[in-house]
């Protein structure tokens, strides 16, 4: 991957798609706007320069990714070559794999239970709960 001419400037929401951590940039545009995407360890606006080497905090499903941008692009590219636009920390992915295994053990022992309670057992849970 190369950068860009340093005559093209390319917004960190526009980025962010390109990247394909968000499927439309009014997507990634109100994750950055709600203080949820890092610039360099500090909120910004979407509208923010990205620049090489500049670490950026990205929310990922349950979990945050810490990256450093690696190049610049504005065009949006399959996920192969955008995952060379960006390279995520080593940290970042062992807390990602902890956090997973956590989850996905959390799973097979649910306080859920197996069924619904019937009419007897709901009169039993409110009575419960008014003494």
């Amino acid at each position: 991957m190369t950068q860009t001419n340093n005559n093209d400037t390319i917004r960190l929401d526009k980025w962010l798609w390109a990247a394909r951590f968000f499927k439309t940039r009014g997507l990634a545009r109100d994750a950055i706007a709600a203080g949820k995407v890092l610039y360099n360890g500090q909120r910004c606006k979407p509208s923010r320069v990205v620049e090489l080497h500049a670490k950026v905090k990205v929310p990922q499903g349950y979990d945050y990714l810490d990256i450093t941008i690696e190049a610049l692009k504005g065009q949006r590219l399959s996920a192969p070559l955008a995952k060379m636009m960006y390279q995520e920390s080593q940290e970042s992915e062992e807390r990602r794999a902890k956090n997973t295994e956590a989850r996905r053990l959390q799973v097979f022992h649910s306080p859920k239970p197996d069924h619904r309670p019937d009419k007897k057992q709901r009169r039993q849970i409110i009575q419960f709960k008014q003494q």
